[in-house]
C-alpha cells in the first residue's frame, strides 16, 4: 500500500483574479466543504487557546445535524491551552495531520504526531501545548457524552495509526479496509472516529442508509461519492457532512488510495423527546 499522508494545507487567501465558481454544497441532506473554501477568512478563535486558530466545519444544527462539532486546529509554537474544554460534559478525539502536539491527559505526557489519535472522556484534565518550532495542526471532534446507568465512562486512550492494522470489509480482499481506535464492542463508547482506506479501483457498492450522522474529512486520494442523489468529486482536504439516512456509496480514483477521518454516532437508543434521551 501507498505512503500514507494527512492533508493539512488549509488556510490562505485567493487573489481577486480568482473565478468565484466553487464547489460548496449545502443541502438538506448533506453538506459538503471542499478544501478551496477553508481560507483565512472564515477561522474562527476559541477562548483560553493562545496562538490558536480554527476552521469550525461540523456543528450541531437546528433541523440538521445534532450530536457533533468538528474543528480544524492549528497551534503556532507556543500556543496551545491549560483550559481546551469549557463543557465537563462532553467528550473528544484529537486526530494529528500535520507537526507535533504535547498532551497532558489524566496526568501524563504524550507527545503526537501525524496520524497520533487521543480520545479524552468526559470531565477528564488535560492541556495540549505546541513546543515544537513549527505550527500543529489537528481535527477536534467534540461530543456531549451520553451516559448510560450502568455503564463506566471510558477511558483515555492515546494511540498512532501507524500502530493499528486495518480491519478488510469482508469480500473485498483488502481493497476496503477501516482503522478502529476503539473495540467496536465496547458499549460505553457513543461514537467512533475511524479512517476508512479505499485502494485505487474499490467501491463501497451499495447506497449505505443508516441512522448515523457522519462527517467524513479526506485525508487522502481522491473519489467521486454518492451523496444522497449527487455524485460529487471529492479529494484531499475536502469534509463531507451528512445527516442521518442520507445514502451515500463512492468509487475511489487513483493513483493513490482515497482515505477519510470518520465520524459516526453509535450504541445508543433513539431519544424520544426533544432534547432528551429515552426515559
Amino acid at each position: 500500500m501507498s505512503k500514507k499522508s494527512y492533508f493539512s494545507a488549509v488556510g490562505g487567501h485567493p487573489p481577486q483574479s480568482d473565478l468565484l465558481t466553487g464547489r460548496a454544497v449545502f443541502t438538506e441532506a448533506y453538506a459538503f466543504i471542499p478544501q478551496g473554501v477553508m481560507k483565512d477568512i472564515v477561522t474562527s478563535f476559541l477562548p483560553f487557546w493562545d496562538k490558536t486558530r480554527c476552521w469550525v466545519i461540523a456543528r450541531p444544527l437546528s433541523g440538521f445535524a445534532e450530536t457533533f462539532s468538528q474543528y480544524i486546529m492549528e497551534v503556532a509554537p507556543g500556543g496551545g491551552s491549560d483550559r481546551p474544554e469549557p463543557d465537563a460534559g462532553a467528550e473528544g478525539v484529537l486526530f494529528i495531520v500535520d507537526g507535533e502536539l504535547q498532551l497532558t491527559l489524566a496526568g501524563k505526557t504524550h507527545t503526537l504526531t501525524p496520524g497520533g489519535y487521543a480520545f479524552i472522556p468526559p470531565g477528564a484534565s488535560w492541556s495540549v501545548r505546541n513546543t515544537s518550532q513549527a505550527d500543529v495542526r489537528f481535527h477536534w471532534i467534540r461530543k456531549a457524552y451520553q451516559a448510560v446507568d450502568g455503564l463506566d465512562h471510558p477511558e483515555p486512550l492515546v494511540l498512532n495509526e501507524k500502530d493499528i492494522e486495518p480491519a478488510a470489509m469482508p469480500g473485498t480482499e483488502g481493497r476496503w479496509a477501516t482503522t478502529r481506535f476503539v473495540d467496536p464492542g465496547d458499549l460505553r463508547h457513543d461514537m467512533h472516529v475511524t479512517i476508512v482506506t479505499l485502494l485505487p479501483g474499490a467501491v463501497i457498492p451499495f447506497a449505505e442508509t443508516h441512522v448515523m450522522e457522519h462527517g467524513l474529512y479526506v485525508l487522502q486520494g481522491k473519489a467521486v461519492y454518492r451523496l444522497n442523489q449527487d455524485w460529487v468529486e471529492v479529494e484531499a482536504g475536502d469534509f463531507m457532512w451528512l445527516r442521518a439516512f442520507c445514502p451515500q456509496a463512492c468509487y475511489a480514483g487513483g493513483p493513490e488510495p482515497f482515505r477519510y477521518l470518520l465520524y459516526k454516532d453509535v450504541n445508543r437508543h433513539m431519544p424520544l423527546r426533544l432534547g432528551g434521551g429515552a426515559r
